[in-house]
C-alpha cells in the first residue's frame, strides 16, 4: 500500500517510533570520525598510522593538503571529548542473548525489495517528500545496468567493482558494500536522442579516463567509425580498445556534441554535474562454503548527488579560503572551527564543491527510514576537504570492472597498488598493514591480526605474498566473525545510537581509543606519508 501521510506526521511517527530528532542536533562536529580518536600510540611505544588513508596530499583538482592530521589531534573545542560513547561499551551480553539463526535470517531478509521485487520506500516514502527517493531495482544485466523487471526499462543506475578502501571498509572489518553510478541522461543518448547502452558505458569509461587521468583498458573492442570518436588517438578511426586520456577527450553522442558545443563542462579529476552515486551498506553474509557476499538486507542507503560544477581554479580558491578560516588567528585561537553544512534531512547536507549527499539508515526495526540531519553530518567529514578523495569521491577511483558482484565477491582479485612521492608504487594493502601494524584504525580485529601478524608484531611476509594475488585471503572474515560483527551492530539498530558511533567490536575500545584529547596533542607519527 502507497503512503498517503504527509511529510511533517511521517516524520513525527519516526521521531516517536526510534526516540530521535530530525532537526536537533546535539553534535555538529560529527564529520570527525570515531576512527580519528584513534591511539596512534601503544602504551610499549610501537606507533600505528592509520591516518594517512584519509589525511594526505591531495592530487589536483583535489589541492587540499591535510596530511598535518597525521601528526596531531588537531580539533575543534568542542570536539576534544570524544563524542561517540558506544565506542566504550561492552556488547557481550546482547551479542550472547542472538542466536547465530536468528541474525542469519535477519541479514538475508531484505528491508528494501518486498516480496515482489518493488522498492519498499516508493511506495511508503510520503508523495510531498522532496529529496531522493531510492529508485534502482539492483536488477542488473551482466555489464551490471540496472533495469526495472516489470518494464525492462534501464534505470540509468550502473554497478561497478573496485577496491575496498583500505581500513575499516574492509569486509573483515564491519560491512560489505557496492556502489552505483548514473550520469544525466544525454550520456545515455546517441547523437539523435535515443537510448543506447552502447553509447552510455562508452561513456561511462570516457568519464573514468577524465576521473583517474590515465588511459583506461576496455573489455571489448570498439569500432571507433561507428562512435565518430578516435578514442585512442591515433589519428585514425579503426577498432580499439584503449581510450588515451588527453586534453580534449570528448565524450560520445549527444554528451559529445554538448560538449564541443561547450554546452557540457567537464575537467580531468572532476565530473560533471548532474552526477549520482548510489551507494548501499550491508552486512555480511556467507554462503555454505563459507565464502563472503553482501546481505539482501541493507545497513544504509547513501545518495550523492551533484548540483553544481565548479572549474579547477574555482575549488583552488575554495579551498584556499577554507584554510585560511580553519585557523582564523593562531596565536589567538589554538583549535580549529567547527564547520557547517547548508541542508537538511530531507534535501540532504550540501559540501563545498557541489555535492548534496542525504540518505536511509535502519530503524530500530529494520526497516528504511530516512537519516536525520545529525546523522547526516557524519557523512561529511569523509565527502568534503580531506587529501584523499576525487571529486569529494572515494570508489569510483578504485573502478575495476563493470558489472555488479559475482558469486565470487572479491575472491580471486589480486591487490590493488598504490603510489606515494616518498615511496613509489606499492601494494597498497601490505603497505597499509605495515604502516598500521593491525588491520584497522581501531587494532580490534584479532583475527587479522593473529592470520597475518607474526608474534613480535611484524607482518608475516609469506602471508602477504598469498593476499598480493587475492585479497579475499586478507579482506574476508570467518563465518564466526561475521555472525559476530553483524550481531554487533543490530545492537546499534536496536538502541538507534548512530550518533554514538556505529563503527566498533563487541569490546571496549578504551585502550585503542581516546576519550578525551588536548588541542593540538601531537600523535607520535613524525614522518606522515604522502
Amino acid at each position: 500500500m502507497e503512503s498517503s501521510t504527509n511529510k511533517e506526521n511521517f516524520i513525527k511517527e519516526l521521531e516517536q517510533k526510534n526516540n530521535i530528532s530530525y532537526t536537533n542536533v546535539e553534535n555538529f562536529g560529527a564529520y570527525i570520525p570515531p576512527q580519528c580518536y584513534t591511539k596512534t600510540l601503544d602504551a610499549d611505544g610501537t606507533l600505528h598510522n592509520p591516518c594517512y588513508t584519509c589525511h594526505i596530499q591531495g592530487t589536483p583538482p583535489n589541492f587540499w593538503n591535510d596530511t598535518d592530521l597525521q601528526e596531531s589531534y588537531d580539533f575543534p573545542e568542542k570536539m576534544l571529548k570524544n563524542p561517540y560513547i558506544n565506542l566504550f561499551i561492552d556488547k557481550t551480553a546482547f551479542v550472547n542473548s542472538i542466536f547465530d539463526q536468528e541474525i542469519i535470517n535477519y541479514v538475508r531478509t531484505s528491508n528494501y525489495l518486498d516480496k515482489d521485487g518493488e522498492i519498499i520506500l516508493k511506495k511508503i516514502m510520503p508523495k510531498d517528500w522532496k529529496g531522493y527517493v531510492p529508485d534502482c531495482y539492483f536488477n542488473f544485466d551482466q555489464d551490471g545496468f540496472d533495469k526495472n523487471p516489470k518494464t525492462g526499462e534501464y534505470t540509468g543506475w550502473v554497478a561497478y567493482r573496485y577496491y575496498p578502501f583500505p581500513g575499516t571498509f574492509w569486509p573483515t572489518n564491519s560491512s560489505t558494500d557496492d556502489v552505483l553510478i548514473k550520469l544525466p541522461q544525454v550520456f545515455r543518448q546517441d547523437k539523435q536522442g535515443n537510448f543506447s547502452k552502447e553509447i552510455y558505458k562508452l561513456n561511462i569509461s570516457i568519464l573514468e579516463a577524465y576521473i583517474k587521468q590515465k588511459d583506461v583498458k576496455l573489455d571489448y573492442t570498439v569500432d571507433e567509425k561507428k562512435v565518430g570518436q578516435d578514442l585512442n588517438d591515433d589519428g585514425i578511426l579503426s577498432t580499439t580498445d584503449t581510450i588515451k586520456f588527453r586534453t580534449g577527450l570528448t565524450f560520445v553522442g549527444k554528451a559529445g556534441e554538448l560538449q564541443t558545443q561547450a554546452k557540457l563542462q567537464i575537467e580531468p579529476g572532476l565530473f560533471p554535474a548532474g552526477t549520482e552515486f548510489l551507494h548501499t551498506v550491508r552486512y555480511i553474509d556467507f554462503d555454505e562454503n563459507g565464502n563472503i557476499r553482501p546481505s539482501a538486507r541493507i545497513k544504509e542507503v547513501r545518495y550523492a548527488y551533484k548540483e553544481e560544477f565548479y572549474t579547477s581554479s574555482e575549488i583552488k580558491y575554495m579551498m584556499d579560503q577554507k584554510l585560511k578560516e580553519r585557523h582564523p588567528s593562531l596565536s589567538v585561537d589554538p583549535s580549529p572551527q567547527l564547520e557547517g553544512f547548508p541542508g537538511d534531512y530531507e534535501k540532504g547536507l550540501k559540501n563545498l564543491f557541489g555535492w548534496r549527499y542525504s540518505g536511509y539508515i535502519e530503524d530500530k526495526e529494520g526497516n528504511l527510514r530516512p537519516q536525520t540531519t545529525q546523522e547526516l553530518i557524519s557523512c561529511m567529514g569523509c565527502h568534503d576537504t580531506i587529501g584523499a578523495t576525487t571529486d569529494s569521491t572515494f570508489s569510483f577511483v578504485r573502478k575495476y570492472a563493470f558489472g555488479y558482484w559475482d558469486k565470487n565477491y572479491l575472491k580471486g582479485v589480486p591487490e590493488p597498488k598504490a603510489y606515494y612521492k616518498k615511496f613509489g608504487e606499492v601494494y597498497e594493502y601490505s603497505f597499509y598493514l605495515l604502516n598500521n601494524k593491525s588491520g584497522n584504525e581501531f587494532r580490534s580485529n584479532d583475527e587479522l591480526i593473529k592470520k597475518f601478524f607474526n608474534s613480535n608484531g611484524n607482518l608475516n611476509k609469506t602471508m602477504a605474498e598469498l593476499f598480493h594475488k587475492d585479497v579475499s585471503l586478507l579482506l574476508y572474515p570467518s563465518k564466526d566473525r561475521a555472525l559476530l560483527l553483524n550481531k554487533v551492530y543490530l545492537w546499534v539498530v536496536k538502541n538507534q545510537g548512530y550518533r554514538y558511533g556505529n563503527m566498533f567490536d563487541i569490546k571496549s575500545l578504551e585502550n585503542t581509543v581516546h576519550k578525551e584529547v588536548k588541542p593540538r596533542q601531537e600523535t607520535g607519527i613524525k614522518n606522515p606519508i604522502y
